[in-house]
């Protein structure tokens, strides 16, 4: 098995239930992190796994996506579209987030014509070539060049930058809130003021939910608090109810640029795989029942209000059970996080931002739950 870097934490794991991790030894985990999104609903949820044993007792794969009529896929599409605004009512399924972000860009291209992709810093879109190319830094790119053609960039909830979107610019492509830069969260008026720069000069504004969509702050959609709708939204992690599933979603019209001239303008094999569908129509019956994202509300506020007087903590950014706690210095932040892990809790660093940690909880944690972790976490800081 190849690695991703050369210190992984080697953690091996043997079986995994609600909020806990378990290692072949039976030492017990408690996951704070999600897996970085996918088990929103924690590990082995009843509902999913019911859901996967009937669909791959029917079927699994039977042709590439869009061929045949599928029910888990037309499911959870209807679902989708019940959830979100009306002119984002048509979805197309892929197998993961890099996926979703490479089949956006091509639609943006498709439909203006246009070449420009605009980017903001220190963001993280996936890992393949397009995607890569968002990416400001050279050290993460550099060793791959030439990127794609055609990306720029910008800084995030910079207004002056918003001059750089122009009539060659076919869509910008942000995060609705920057996950690996360290949780920030976008000006209340940023995202209002960039889609309507984006409609004065033609272009298509792409918002990347991956991460920070599907209930993690709260509601059904962060942008949802900012008061837009973009014309392009990118799910995928938590959407698969643990499994890889991926999607980008626009309107009819706008989707239907990829049906013709060329026809089969985008395919994907395995993407709307339909065990995958029926584990992600499972979740959203979950997500979705009454109450449910109140909940995720309360229990971030409550894991903010444990934490926001420590005197070890510099900042803390969140928005629902998604927090990044800033410690000023990228040493002290290691050693919470190794001393953490230690004691069975697992959280995360971020891409861009050395000097914070990443909690990010199931969102079926309990209230119990939530602060017995939260307390192990205070009693790491008070020794940093």
């Amino acid at each position: 098995m190849a690695l991703t870097h050369n210190e992984p934490c080697l953690l091996e794991i043997e079986r995994a239930e609600g909020i806990y991790l378990y290692d072949t030894s039976g030492k017990r985990y408690t996951d704070l992190n999600s897996g970085i999104g996918p088990a929103a609903l924690g590990h082995a949820h009843p509902a999913i796994v019911s859901a996967v044993q009937n669909q791959v007792a029917k079927y699994a794969h039977t042709m590439v996506y869009g061929e045949y009529v599928q029910a888990p896929q037309v499911d959870l599409a209807a679902a989708l579209a019940r959830e979100l605004p009306d002119s984002l009512d048509t979805v197309y399924f892929v197998n993961s987030g890099s996926e979703a972000v490479e089949g956006a860009i091509k639609l943006a291209r498709k439909y203006t014509q246009r070449y420009e992709i605009i980017s903001a810093a220190k963001a993280y879109h996936g890992s393949t070539l397009a995607a890569e190319s968002l990416r400001s830094d050279l050290a993460f790119t550099m060793h791959y060049q030439p990127m794609v053609p055609g990306f720029r960039h910008i800084q995030f909830n910079n207004f002056e930058d918003l001059d750089k979107i122009t009539h060659r610019t076919a869509a910008v492509l942000l995060e609705t809130i920057q996950a690996e830069a360290g949780i920030l969260l976008p000006h209340p008026q940023y995202l209002l003021q960039l889609k309507r720069k984006c409609e004065e000069v033609g272009a298509l504004l792409i918002l990347d939910e991956i991460q920070v969509g599907l209930g993690r702050t709260g509601r059904f959609s962060a942008f949802e608090y900012y008061n837009i709708i973009p014309d392009i939204v990118l799910l995928a992690k938590a959407l698969g109810g643990g499994l890889p599933l991926g999607a980008f979603i626009a309107n009819r019209d706008l989707m239907r640029t990829l049906w013709n001239a060329p026809s089969h303008g985008h395919l994907t094999t395995f993407g709307g795989n339909p065990v995958s569908c029926a584990a992600g129509r499972a979740f959203l019956d979950i997500l979705t029942q009454d109450g449910f994202l109140e909940e995720v509300q309360h229990k971030g506020a409550l894991m903010e209000s444990m934490l926001e007087h420590h005197p070890n903590i510099r900042t803390i950014r969140r928005k629902g059970l998604m927090m990044a706690i800033d410690m000023g210095e990228p040493q002290p932040n290691a050693k919470v996080i190794e001393e953490l892990f230690s004691m069975g809790y697992i959280v995360d660093y971020l891409l861009f931002n050395d000097t914070s940690f990443r909690i990010a909880p199931p969102l079926i944690i309990s209230e119990d739950q939530l602060i017995e972790a939260i307390q192990a976490v205070q009693s790491v800081l008070d020794k940093v």
